[in-house]
Protein backbone atom coordinates (compact mmCIF):
# COMPACT_ATOMS: atom_id res chain seq x y z
CA UNK A 1 0.00 0.00 0.00
CA UNK A 2 1.62 3.49 -0.85
CA UNK A 3 2.50 5.64 2.22
CA UNK A 4 2.92 9.28 2.58
CA UNK A 5 5.85 10.34 5.39
CA UNK A 6 5.00 13.79 6.52
CA UNK A 7 8.32 14.83 8.43
CA UNK A 8 6.58 16.52 11.84
CA UNK A 9 9.92 17.44 13.52
CA UNK A 10 11.87 21.09 13.42
CA UNK A 11 15.67 21.28 12.28
CA UNK A 12 17.95 21.60 15.04
CA UNK A 13 19.31 25.06 14.18
CA UNK A 14 21.49 27.05 16.52
CA UNK A 15 20.93 31.48 16.03
CA UNK A 16 17.15 31.33 16.04
CA UNK A 17 14.75 32.16 18.47
CA UNK A 18 13.89 28.26 18.76
CA UNK A 19 14.26 28.42 22.76
CA UNK A 20 14.59 30.90 26.26
CA UNK A 21 17.98 32.53 25.45
CA UNK A 22 19.82 30.32 28.40
CA UNK A 23 18.84 27.45 26.94
CA UNK A 24 19.91 27.83 23.10
CA UNK A 25 21.81 25.06 21.24
CA UNK A 26 25.47 26.06 19.76
CA UNK A 27 26.42 24.19 16.95
CA UNK A 28 30.07 24.55 15.33
CA UNK A 29 30.47 23.57 12.07
CA UNK A 30 34.17 22.09 10.66
CA UNK A 31 34.33 21.74 7.12
CA UNK A 32 36.99 19.02 5.62
CA UNK A 33 39.63 21.83 4.81
CA UNK A 34 39.69 22.78 8.83
CA UNK A 35 39.70 19.01 9.71
CA UNK A 36 42.05 18.01 7.33
CA UNK A 37 45.33 18.65 9.43
CA UNK A 38 44.42 16.95 12.44
CA UNK A 39 43.77 13.37 10.43
CA UNK A 40 47.05 14.36 8.10
CA UNK A 41 49.17 14.53 11.40
CA UNK A 42 47.73 11.40 12.68
CA UNK A 43 48.68 8.99 9.97
CA UNK A 44 52.00 11.57 9.47
CA UNK A 45 51.22 12.96 6.12
CA UNK A 46 51.21 16.18 4.39
CA UNK A 47 47.60 17.74 4.14
CA UNK A 48 48.41 17.85 0.00
CA UNK A 49 48.36 14.25 0.25
CA UNK A 50 44.69 13.80 1.20
CA UNK A 51 42.38 13.99 -2.07
CA UNK A 52 42.00 17.94 -2.83
CA UNK A 53 43.33 18.86 0.70
CA UNK A 54 39.89 17.47 2.37
CA UNK A 55 38.77 15.39 5.04
CA UNK A 56 35.44 15.03 6.75
CA UNK A 57 32.87 17.49 7.56
CA UNK A 58 31.65 17.49 11.21
CA UNK A 59 29.78 19.77 13.82
CA UNK A 60 30.07 19.80 17.66
CA UNK A 61 26.74 20.27 18.87
CA UNK A 62 26.29 22.40 22.65
CA UNK A 63 22.74 21.12 23.24
CA UNK A 64 20.51 19.65 25.90
CA UNK A 65 18.25 16.95 25.47
CA UNK A 66 15.01 20.00 25.13
CA UNK A 67 16.46 21.41 22.55
CA UNK A 68 14.85 20.70 18.74
CA UNK A 69 12.19 18.21 18.75
CA UNK A 70 12.41 15.70 21.42
CA UNK A 71 10.33 12.80 23.81
CA UNK A 72 10.12 14.30 27.16
CA UNK A 73 9.96 11.05 29.56
CA UNK A 74 8.24 10.50 32.79
CA UNK A 75 11.51 11.42 34.92
CA UNK A 76 11.28 15.26 33.35
CA UNK A 77 8.22 16.27 34.93
CA UNK A 78 8.55 15.16 38.35
CA UNK A 79 11.21 11.79 40.52
CA UNK A 80 8.16 9.44 40.72
CA UNK A 81 4.69 8.81 39.10
CA UNK A 82 1.88 7.03 38.91
CA UNK A 83 0.26 8.15 42.39
CA UNK A 84 -2.96 8.09 41.24
CA UNK A 85 -2.66 4.42 40.11
CA UNK A 86 -0.37 2.74 42.58
CA UNK A 87 -0.34 3.78 46.43
CA UNK A 88 3.06 6.19 47.19
CA UNK A 89 3.39 5.94 42.84
CA UNK A 90 6.73 4.36 41.71
CA UNK A 91 9.99 6.02 40.66
CA UNK A 92 9.58 7.64 36.94
CA UNK A 93 10.58 6.43 33.90
CA UNK A 94 13.75 7.81 32.32
CA UNK A 95 13.64 8.17 28.18
CA UNK A 96 15.49 4.87 28.20
CA UNK A 97 12.75 3.19 29.95
CA UNK A 98 9.98 4.66 27.98
CA UNK A 99 8.06 1.74 26.16
CA UNK A 100 8.44 1.59 22.47
CA UNK A 101 5.10 0.53 21.55
CA UNK A 102 4.28 4.01 22.95
CA UNK A 103 6.35 5.75 20.06
CA UNK A 104 4.62 4.34 17.26
CA UNK A 105 0.63 4.12 17.42
CA UNK A 106 -2.15 5.66 15.11
CA UNK A 107 -2.68 9.31 16.08
CA UNK A 108 -4.99 12.24 15.52
CA UNK A 109 -4.79 16.02 16.15
CA UNK A 110 -7.01 18.28 17.50
CA UNK A 111 -6.77 21.87 16.16
CA UNK A 112 -6.26 24.62 18.55
CA UNK A 113 -4.91 27.12 16.62
CA UNK A 114 -7.92 29.60 17.14
CA UNK A 115 -7.17 29.68 21.01
CA UNK A 116 -5.34 32.64 22.29
CA UNK A 117 -1.61 32.43 23.31
CA UNK A 118 -1.70 31.63 26.77
CA UNK A 119 -5.01 30.16 26.77
CA UNK A 120 -5.28 27.07 28.94
CA UNK A 121 -7.01 24.34 27.58
CA UNK A 122 -9.61 21.88 29.26
CA UNK A 123 -11.37 18.82 29.44
CA UNK A 124 -14.63 20.36 27.29
CA UNK A 125 -12.44 21.76 24.71
CA UNK A 126 -10.96 18.26 23.96
CA UNK A 127 -13.50 16.34 23.96
CA UNK A 128 -15.80 19.42 21.70
CA UNK A 129 -12.75 19.36 19.21
CA UNK A 130 -12.76 15.24 19.49
CA UNK A 131 -16.56 15.30 18.90
CA UNK A 132 -16.10 17.78 15.83
CA UNK A 133 -13.64 15.89 13.68
CA UNK A 134 -15.86 12.64 14.90
CA UNK A 135 -13.08 10.64 16.57
CA UNK A 136 -12.96 8.48 19.47
CA UNK A 137 -9.98 7.57 21.24
CA UNK A 138 -8.33 4.52 22.04
CA UNK A 139 -5.90 3.64 24.62
CA UNK A 140 -1.98 4.14 22.76
CA UNK A 141 -3.21 6.48 20.38
CA UNK A 142 -0.82 9.79 19.93
CA UNK A 143 -2.68 12.79 20.68
CA UNK A 144 -0.89 16.21 19.09
CA UNK A 145 -2.07 19.61 19.35
CA UNK A 146 -1.89 22.17 16.53
CA UNK A 147 -1.71 25.83 17.92
CA UNK A 148 -0.71 28.34 16.60
CA UNK A 149 3.11 28.39 17.82
CA UNK A 150 3.66 25.94 15.04
CA UNK A 151 4.41 28.77 12.19
CA UNK A 152 6.47 30.74 14.50
CA UNK A 153 9.64 27.95 15.11
CA UNK A 154 12.51 30.34 15.42
CA UNK A 155 10.51 34.14 15.44
CA UNK A 156 11.27 35.84 18.40
CA UNK A 157 7.53 35.07 19.59
CA UNK A 158 7.91 31.68 19.49
CA UNK A 159 8.42 30.83 23.06
CA UNK A 160 5.19 32.59 24.08
CA UNK A 161 3.51 31.60 21.20
CA UNK A 162 0.07 29.30 21.38
CA UNK A 163 -2.08 27.50 24.11
CA UNK A 164 -1.10 24.79 26.37
CA UNK A 165 -2.72 21.66 28.11
CA UNK A 166 -3.93 22.64 31.39
CA UNK A 167 -3.82 19.54 34.32
CA UNK A 168 -7.09 18.51 33.82
CA UNK A 169 -7.02 17.96 30.27
CA UNK A 170 -4.09 16.36 30.15
CA UNK A 171 -5.14 13.58 32.73
CA UNK A 172 -8.54 13.48 30.92
CA UNK A 173 -6.04 12.31 27.99
CA UNK A 174 -4.85 9.85 30.26
CA UNK A 175 -7.84 8.67 31.47
CA UNK A 176 -8.54 6.98 28.34
CA UNK A 177 -5.42 5.12 28.16
CA UNK A 178 -3.37 8.12 26.52
CA UNK A 179 0.15 7.95 27.12
CA UNK A 180 1.97 10.00 24.52
CA UNK A 181 0.93 13.14 23.49
CA UNK A 182 2.62 16.46 21.61
CA UNK A 183 2.59 19.75 20.64
CA UNK A 184 3.73 22.01 17.97
CA UNK A 185 4.54 24.95 20.52
CA UNK A 186 7.75 25.19 23.11
CA UNK A 187 5.89 23.91 25.97
CA UNK A 188 3.35 21.25 26.82
CA UNK A 189 1.65 23.83 28.73
CA UNK A 190 1.08 27.57 27.91
CA UNK A 191 4.08 29.66 27.47
CA UNK A 192 5.77 30.54 30.96
CA UNK A 193 5.26 34.16 30.08
CA UNK A 194 1.86 34.15 30.48
CA UNK A 195 1.94 31.62 33.47
CA UNK A 196 3.98 34.52 34.63
CA UNK A 197 1.25 37.35 34.64
CA UNK A 198 -1.24 34.86 36.05
CA UNK A 199 0.94 34.58 38.98
CA UNK A 200 1.94 38.18 39.20
CA UNK A 201 -1.89 38.79 39.34
CA UNK A 202 -2.44 36.91 42.13
CA UNK A 203 -2.49 33.30 40.71
CA UNK A 204 -1.68 30.08 42.46
CA UNK A 205 1.39 28.68 42.04
CA UNK A 206 -0.24 25.91 40.89
CA UNK A 207 -0.18 26.73 37.49
CA UNK A 208 3.06 26.84 36.75
CA UNK A 209 3.80 23.71 34.61
CA UNK A 210 0.54 22.44 35.40
CA UNK A 211 0.15 20.23 32.40
CA UNK A 212 3.89 18.59 32.70
CA UNK A 213 2.93 17.58 36.78
CA UNK A 214 -0.43 15.39 35.18
CA UNK A 215 2.90 13.09 35.03
CA UNK A 216 2.83 12.73 38.61
CA UNK A 217 -0.74 11.46 38.68
CA UNK A 218 0.02 9.14 35.71
CA UNK A 219 2.84 8.61 33.78
CA UNK A 220 3.28 9.95 30.46
CA UNK A 221 5.29 11.55 27.54
CA UNK A 222 5.21 13.76 25.36
CA UNK A 223 6.73 15.58 22.22
CA UNK A 224 7.40 19.31 21.89
CA UNK A 225 8.43 21.70 19.28
CA UNK A 226 6.56 19.68 16.64
CA UNK A 227 6.37 20.86 12.60
CA UNK A 228 3.74 21.03 10.10
CA UNK A 229 1.12 19.45 11.67
CA UNK A 230 -1.32 22.16 9.26
CA UNK A 231 -0.05 19.81 6.93
CA UNK A 232 -2.10 16.94 8.49
CA UNK A 233 -5.39 15.19 8.83
CA UNK A 234 -7.31 15.23 12.05
CA UNK A 235 -6.81 11.13 12.18
CA UNK A 236 -6.38 8.47 9.78
CA UNK A 237 -2.47 8.70 10.06
CA UNK A 238 0.58 7.05 12.43
CA UNK A 239 2.79 8.94 14.35
CA UNK A 240 6.52 7.25 14.97
CA UNK A 241 8.83 8.83 17.34
CA UNK A 242 11.84 6.68 18.73
CA UNK A 243 13.43 8.78 21.09
CA UNK A 244 17.24 8.63 20.70
CA UNK A 245 18.19 5.74 24.17
CA UNK A 246 20.45 8.88 26.53
CA UNK A 247 20.88 6.64 28.81
CA UNK A 248 18.89 7.72 32.26
CA UNK A 249 17.67 11.04 30.76
CA UNK A 250 14.99 12.84 30.92
CA UNK A 251 14.38 13.49 27.01
CA UNK A 252 15.50 12.12 24.14
CA UNK A 253 15.75 13.73 20.61
CA UNK A 254 13.70 12.21 17.54
CA UNK A 255 12.95 12.61 13.72
CA UNK A 256 8.65 12.17 14.12
CA UNK A 257 7.42 11.01 11.47
CA UNK A 258 3.92 10.67 10.10
CA UNK A 259 2.42 8.07 8.10
CA UNK A 260 -0.52 8.57 5.60
CA UNK A 261 -1.69 5.32 3.53
CA UNK A 262 -3.18 6.58 0.76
Amino acid sequence: MPRKLIDISVPLQAGIASDPPRALPKITYMDHHETAPGIAEYFGISVDELPAGEYAAVERCEISTHNGTHLDAPYHYFSSMNHALKEGGEPSMRIDEVPLEWCFQPAVKLDFRHFDDGYIVTPADVEAELKRIGHRLRPLEIVVINTRAGTRYGEDDYVDAGCGMGKAATLWLLQQGIRLVGTDGWSWDAPFSHTKRKLDQGGHPDLIWEGHRAGREIGYSHLEKLHNLEGLPADGFQIVCFPVKVHRASAGWTRAVAIIDE
